[in-house]
């Protein structure tokens, strides 16, 4: 049962909107609060495309703080970053974000699908160097340590950011979209001409720990002529066929396989979800992605943004909160992965 209480101001991203809150008792809770770490968690690897060893920790932090990065290894300009769709530049091959005085992280994506996974909403993220590590390549790493740390309620509301009207860009015959969708939901479609990924595509709803149980052990993929023309350009200098799925042809290079013979579309899903997360809050609505990108995906969230008329920024009530990557979430979710 619902109750009117009051209509309230929310800021998101620099912009106002005007929400009906509204008092949902489940449980006895009025709203549904935000969410952080319970303790710093510690990470070290390899920078895929830099080569370079990396640490990286993430600590809790306070409501209303959002995700940050922080350059530890800048100490002569601002090396705060904030992990925001506005303050990415747009590449083709990783998530690269770059401050106002040009200090930047990229590899975020993996990373932000697994605070995204487990509902967290704060906490700020330092890293040793220009690049965040691609550990075995997915985001399970990154969700077993954060569900051993556990996530802490904290004493400020929750928002979502619900879809209010279809959003779509495109690149070529690549295609992303987002619409209305009373819960947030990822479709995916892939092609490619190596047999051992073929085209492949899958929807799931982000509800009930999906991401954990279905998309976060999924690893990046490529084709072995990809890695070649990379590593030609310099790049991909830290990856392997044990922090990546190396195809070519109907062979697959890395040892063991496939850890789902569709994980390839699963980890494009992995991707936007980390992408999307860079929205500010929760995303309320249906993804849709056509051989599209981090670039792409991006683009979409400019085009979102660019119209207020596109969204809404509500309170999350306990009923919005179940339909939400982080509900229901158990440890015994996490698949046990090579």
């Amino acid at each position: 049962m619902f109750h009117l209480v009051a209509k309230i101001e929310l800021r998101l991203n620099g912009v106002t909107s005007y929400v009906l809150l509204s008092r949902h008792q489940k449980a006895g809770k009025e709203v549904e609060v935000q969410k952080t770490l319970k303790t710093r968690v510690d990470f070290a690897g390899t920078g895929l495309h830099s080569g370079a060893p990396v640490k990286v920790s993430v600590a809790p932090a306070s409501a209303n703080y959002g995700i940050w990065f922080r350059r530890t290894d800048v100490r002569d300009s601002d090396n705060l970053i904030a992990a925001r769709w506005d303050q990415v530049e747009r590449t083709p091959l990783c998530t690269l974000l770059v401050n106002d005085a040009g200090v930047s992280v990229s590899t975020v994506e993996h990373i932000m699908a697994a605070l995204a996974g487990v509902g967290v909403q704060n906490a700020l993220i330092e890293v040793d160097g220009p690049e965040v590590p691609i550990l075995d390549g997915s985001a399970a790493e990154f969700v077993s340590a954060f569900l051993e740390a556990g996530v802490q309620e904290l004493a400020e509301p929750a928002q979502v950011l619900r879809v209010l009207r279809r959003v779509e860009v495109s690149d070529g015959d690549a295609v992303a979209a987002l619409e209305p969708s009373d819960v947030f939901e990822i479709a995916f479609n892939i092609s490619f001409v190596d047999e051992a990924i073929g085209t492949q595509s899958k929807t799931l709803s982000m509800a009930n720990g999906a991401f954990v149980r279905e998309l976060c052990d999924s690893r990046t993929f490529c084709r072995q002529a990809d890695v070649d023309k990379m590593r030609e350009a310099g790049l991909a200098l830290g990856g392997n066929y044990r922090n990546a799925v190396v195809v070519d042809g109907a062979k697959v290079l890395s040892p063991g396989g496939f850890r789902h013979t569709d994980e390839a579309v699963r980890h494009k899903m992995l991707d936007a979800l980390g992408d999307l997360a860079l929205a500010g809050a929760p995303v309320l609505g249906r993804y849709s992605g056509k051989k599209s990108g981090h670039s792409l995906t991006n683009t979409l969230l400019r085009a979102l943004f660019a119209d207020p008329e596109n969204y809404a920024v509500e309170t999350c009530t306990p009923a919005m909160a179940d339909l939400l990557p982080g509900a229901n979430l158990h440890a015994a979710d996490l698949r046990l992965v090579a």
